[in-house]
């Protein structure tokens, strides 16, 4: 059955997009939030591992800050979920 197969991968990308939301809520926007910024979750693609985040506020205008939040949140993000193997900033 292809059904049960499409049924199966749904459900694992729903259970690791629950997890990057978690992660997200519970260790990086209080972090980012101190600096007066906001990370939101945007979109995961479970082929690639390649997950996209909406960066705001504080940070988000200067590249270098940007950039080394992005660094941290890609280095904690593949820590806690290895299905995560990069971290794209969308705007």
């Amino acid at each position: 059955g292809q059904a049960a197969d499409v049924d199966q991968h749904a459900e694992a990308d729903s259970e690791i997009v629950a997890e990057i939301k978690a992660l997200l809520d519970s260790r990086i926007r209080p972090a980012v939030a101190q600096d007066g910024g906001d990370i939101l979750f945007d979109s995961f693609d479970e082929a690639t591992g390649v997950l996209s985040l909406r960066m705001r506020g504080a940070c988000s205008g200067c590249p270098s800050s940007s950039a080394t939040l992005k660094a941290g949140v890609e280095q904690m993000m593949r820590h806690y979920v290895p299905e995560v193997t990069r971290v794209e900033q969308t705007i």
